[in-house]
């Protein structure tokens, strides 16, 4: 079952890609909804390779040292469109830190948090990338929050809270997958929020236990 998700998330990555060719040809309102979903596709598929890739260990991972600057910079251009479509502001002044880790897994670790902040957060709000100087990147949106009784069980396995029941499309996959990725990492992944006042999400880029190759 594992390879034939695994084929299958390659093969409909054809058709995405074509599909996406066919509505850069005009500069439509209509067009550009149908790539804001075609996107939303698009990750939902990686998410199925992620989730396959969770249960393979640490056979895939490459651990060494990377600059954080260009793993987040990656991440933000990938998500720029979502940000304008939905004219959230977006501020990430830069860092020069290095960090010990798997470029790929932290990428998908931040891209969906990215994803949550933007999902979250009102027409007109910010999302803030920040990091300090005990390697803690902090995503931070003003987004809707999240309750007090749902915050300790954000990371577990299809739960969705009130945000999600609200939402109707929440899988409660996305952050199942950050933690368990971050687990597998050997970094901490933290998440402070109010309701009505936004989210803080926090990856402890100082915790880690695998070695640089």
């Amino acid at each position: 079952m594992n390879d034939y998700y695994a084929v299958w998330v390659h093969q409909i990555k054809a058709p995405i890609a074509v599909m996406r060719v066919m509505l850069q040809q005009e500069d439509t309102q209509e067009n550009r909804e149908l790539s804001a979903e075609l996107f939303r596709i698009e990750q939902y598929a990686e998410m199925a390779l992620y989730y396959i890739r969770l249960g393979e260990g640490a056979s895939d991972l490459v651990i060494q040292e990377y600059e954080l600057d260009d793993i987040i910079r990656k991440a933000v251009r990938k998500y720029a469109g979502q940000f304008i479509r939905r004219k959230i502001r977006l501020v990430y002044n830069g860092t020069d830190v290095c960090v010990v880790t798997d470029e790929k897994w932290l990428s998908f670790i931040i891209e969906q948090l990215l994803s949550n902040a933007v999902k979250y957060t009102p027409e007109g709000g910010t999302v803030t990338i920040s990091v300090d100087d005990k390697k803690q990147l902090s995503i931070t949106d003003t987004g809707i929050g999240i309750s007090p009784e749902d915050l300790p069980r954000i990371f577990e396995k299809g739960y969705t809270g009130y945000n999600g029941r609200l939402d109707k499309k929440s899988t409660g996959i996305g952050l199942y997958l950050c933690g368990t990725a971050a687990d597998k990492l050997g970094h901490r992944l933290l998440a402070r929020s109010e309701p009505g006042k936004g989210s803080r999400f926090i990856v402890d880029l100082e915790t880690y236990s695998l070695q640089a190759e």
